[in-house]
């Protein structure tokens, strides 16, 4: 395992040569990230930077040569979500044409792959089989993952940060399973995404853009599928904790758009960037306070497997406690929809919550 962490680093070296390679050539042909009224950046900043971690990957991959039944679907599927990601940062892609390529790339992964989640293992005996739902919940899993990582794109380093963080936990306990593959994938994503992180994080010299964001989600949701595949129901929860914070802001989303009837593709500035910065925190702050809950989340994950299942439970309350007060304050659904301030009210010892 030594000798893999080791090697692996060399998409890390590999990432800091050729990020400033595609900064250079980004500005060249013009492809740019252009400001708008959605946007924090002031003046165009060169996109495409998920080449450079693509090819960091590429890199690391040469080199170590990882194997498994999975691998020639898995690198099929990120080819074709990757030269996805990079017209529709040329020539700015619909939604709906978008998703209907994630999908069938989630169906070849399935299908032609063979990777799907065939049943949970209970902890208390037997086994909870998905049957004709399991490869409906692995696309489902698959196409949610890769948008929710690009629906946190929003700021200086965020979406690289938050799957950098992401993959720490899914590197660490693919190591204690034993699991080579999954360890030597998730390494070699990781040391490419901090490569890149150095000319990403504020201020960005360098945005991933569609490109990035689309081939590190659809790269995070396969390898968090493949190192937790068919394990106990506790520990299934597990790849979902680790990815709390891009799920957690994906469904606040999908809701807040349900009420307020607007489509589900449509863009707002309500996601938990956009709402702490509005909230008052600085670009910089706000990136590192949800690097931190990331990093709680991935915390959480790792608490799951040294617990019991009482004890399971009781991070699962703490945490959704802890977001459902997140929303509340953050009024990352509705202005007027604050049921907890409603009941903090409602109690007389509503002066001390307000302090």
């Amino acid at each position: 395992m030594v000798q893999i962490v080791l090697l692996s680093m060399v998409s890390l070296i590999a990432g800091l040569i050729v990020t400033p390679i595609v900064i250079k050539y980004s500005k060249k042909l013009h492809i740019t990230d252009k400001p708008n009224a959605r946007k924090i950046h002031q003046e165009p900043i060169p996109t495409l930077g998920g080449i450079a971690i693509a090819i960091s990957f590429i890199v690391g991959l040469i080199i170590l040569q990882p194997t498994s039944e999975f691998h020639l679907s898995i690198l099929c599927g990120a080819t074709v979500i990757l030269l996805l990601g990079i017209f529709d940062d040329i020539y700015d892609l619909s939604a709906k044409f978008k998703f209907v390529i994630q999908v069938l790339v989630a169906c070849m992964v399935v299908y032609w792959g063979g990777l799907e989640v065939e049943f949970i293992n209970l902890p208390f005996g037997g086994e909870l089989e998905f049957g004709l739902f399991s490869e409906l919940f692995t696309i489902l899993w698959i196409v949610g993952i890769t948008n929710a990582i690009n629906l946190i794109d929003g700021l200086d380093g965020l979406a690289a940060g938050v799957s950098g963080i992401a993959l720490i936990p899914i590197t660490g306990m693919a190591m204690m399973m034993g699991d080579t593959y999954v360890t030597t994938m998730a390494l070699i994503l990781l040391f490419s995404v901090l490569g890149f992180l150095k000319y990403n994080f504020y201020p960005a010299k360098i945005f991933m853009g569609d490109t990035g964001a689309l081939f590190l989600g659809f790269m995070i949701s396969v390898l968090s599928l493949l190192g937790f595949k068919n394990v106990t129901v506790v520990s299934f929860i597990i790849p979902i904790f680790i990815l709390g914070v891009p799920i957690s802001d994906t469904l606040i989303a999908m809701i807040r758009r349900k009420l307020n009837n607007r489509p589900m593709s449509s863009p707002d500035s309500a996601h938990l960037h956009h709402r702490l910065m509005q909230f008052g925190f600085s670009h910089k702050q706000t990136v590192l306070f949800i690097y931190m809950l990331s990093a709680l989340f991935s915390v959480s994950a790792i608490l799951f497997t040294m617990t019991t299942l009482w004890g399971s439970i009781l991070i699962l309350t703490v945490i959704l406690f802890v977001l459902l007060i997140l929303i509340d304050t953050l009024e990352m659904i509705n202005s007027k929809f604050k049921p907890l301030s409603t009941f903090f009210k409602r109690t007389s010892h509503y002066k001390y919550w307000k302090k």
